[in-house]
This record gives C-alpha cells, structure tokens and sequence, in this order.
C-alpha cells in the first residue's frame, strides 16, 4: 500500500521539476564552437575559391583526394619547363675553371687537354702547363682580338696550318717546353716567337716561315735538333737565341749578306749559338754585318 502511495506522488511531482537554463558559460562554449566550425567552413571555402579556381575537378581531386608521390611528380612535370640540352662545354664554363679578368684568361696547371671556349673579348691567354696536345684553328676561329698566346709546359705535337691565320693582332706566341716537330704558318704582326724545349728539326722550318714577319725582334729556339740556322731571318731581329741544337755550319749570308760588304746589321743585339757541334772561328766572314760577335765557342 505505502509503495503505490509513493508511486503516485512521484508522478504528481515529476512534470512540475524544469530543467534549469544554461549558465551564461555554457552558453558562450557552446557559442565558441558553433563559430569556430563556421570560421573552418569560410577557410575552406577560401582556399578552394583561391587555389582551386580555374582548375578542372580532376586536377582538385589529384591535390586533395590522391596526395600520392605519382601525382606530385604529374604536378612537378606540368609546372616545369624542361631545361634545353647542354652543351660540350657547358659542364664547366672557362670562367670558373680559369681566371678572367680584364681581357686576360689564365688556364695555368688545371689539366685541361685541349684550349677552353674562351669570351670574345679575350686578349691574352695564358694555358701553361696543361696537357694540351694539338691546337686548331677552331679553337681562336671567334677570337680575333688575341695579341698574346702562351703554351709553355704542355704536350703539344701537332698545330694546323690554319690555327693562327685569323689572329692579325696576335704579337707574342709561346710555345716552349712542348712536343713539336715542325712549325705552322706565323701570323704576320708577331714581335716575339718562343719554341725553345721542342723537337724542331730544320727540315720542319719552311723557307719563308720567318721572311714576312717585319715585326719580329725576339726568336728563341734554342734546346731543339736543328741542323742548321733558319734562312731568311728578318731585319727586324734583335734577339736570336739558337743555342743547344746539333748547327754544324753557318755561311757568309747566314747574318750577312756575302754580295755586300757595307752592309750592317745594326738591330741585333744578342746572338746565341754555344752548345752546338760549330766553331765560330772558322767562320769569320758570317758576322763582319754584326755590332757582337756571337755567343758560341770559336775554338
């Protein structure tokens, strides 16, 4: 009996108990999100009105739905343009490799074997103690401001007829201390020839290597295997050094002129011929021309 009194006075009582409202703290966490999901909608939307637009779907669902490394490679392709093939010379550009400055490249002890591209506007160059063995006329074909070429210490043997033709400003080539056999043609304008330290031998001179180069007051070929002093040596000469070679003779017009006895050669300064298999003094009408006597035995 007391139960079903209890029964019915909690069913009398339950529909006058309200909940309470929410506190003012509650209201504002509830707030707090409701704006923090509308702030996440307004940013997607963004970034897709932003980054999306003018993009067909099916690049939208490659960025968003498949985020996989073949689609960033797909990504990667159509983005970047495709660098043009190199060129020989392009793994690494002269002037990294060697010095310019001002007109001057200097390709000194880098192991090069073959002369480098060089700027147009170079000048000098200087590619001692290399490893070069042949140089060609592609090699200073665009280069036609050249006025000094030095080779010293490579392992040259071979240079084309051609190789200099174009250089008519060239005034000084170096040669020395390489492999020659035989010398090229001679640009016209050449106050200095060095190609001591070779393989010369004078059957590798032609007649007229030397008669054109009005400019010339320096030869040196010494430390060669020639037989004989080259003909036809230019008035221009101040210098002429031909010491070391295997010269066994020398004649009345090998300085001089043996028709004219007035004739002086006032220019020269220095002749040298010692170390080579001749007396001087059996010659004595080869220098009556000269101001000094040559360097040389004479005994």
């Amino acid at each position: 009996m007391k139960t079903l009194q209890s029964t019915l006075l909690l069913f009398l009582f339950v529909p006058l108990i309200k909940p309470a409202p929410p506190s003012q703290q509650d209201s504002r966490i509830i707030y707090d999100y409701g704006t923090d999901n509308l702030e996440e909608t307004f940013f997607s939307q963004d970034y897709e009105d932003k980054y999306l637009d003018g993009k067909s779907t099916k690049e939208k669902e490659t960025m968003i739905i498949v985020p996989n490394e073949k689609s960033f490679q797909l990504q990667k392709d159509e983005n970047i343009t495709p660098l043009p093939p190199k060129k020989e010379n392009d793994e690494m550009p002269t002037c990294l490799l060697c010095v310019c400055l001002s007109g001057s490249v200097y390709c000194e002890e880098v192991d090069i074997d073959a002369v480098p591209p060089l700027p147009k506007e170079s000048a000098y160059l200087y590619a001692r103690f290399n490893k070069i063995k042949k140089l060609t006329a592609k090699d200073f074909a665009d280069i036609p401001n050249l006025r000094r070429l030095d080779f010293t210490g490579n392992l040259i043997e071979d240079i084309e007829d051609g190789t200099f033709s174009k250089l008519s400003l060239l005034e000084e080539l170096t040669l020395a201390e390489n492999q020659l056999l035989k010398l090229p043609v001679l640009p016209p304008k050449l106050t200095l020839f060095n190609a001591k330290y070779n393989k010369i031998k004078s059957r590798g001179i032609k007649a007229n290597t030397f008669k054109k180069l009005h400019n010339l007051s320096f030869l040196y070929l010494d430390h060669n295997a020639l037989e004989s002093v080259p003909l036809n040596l230019p008035e221009s000469l101040r210098v002429i050094h031909l010491q070391f070679n295997n010269i066994t003779s020398i004649t009345d017009d090998t300085f001089c002129k043996a028709n004219d006895t007035s004739y002086i050669r006032d220019r020269i300064e220095e002749i040298r011929l010692e170390g080579n298999p001749v007396i001087l003094g059996k010659h004595p009408n080869s220098f009556i021309c000269l101001k000094r006597l040559p360097v040389g035995s004479y005994i």
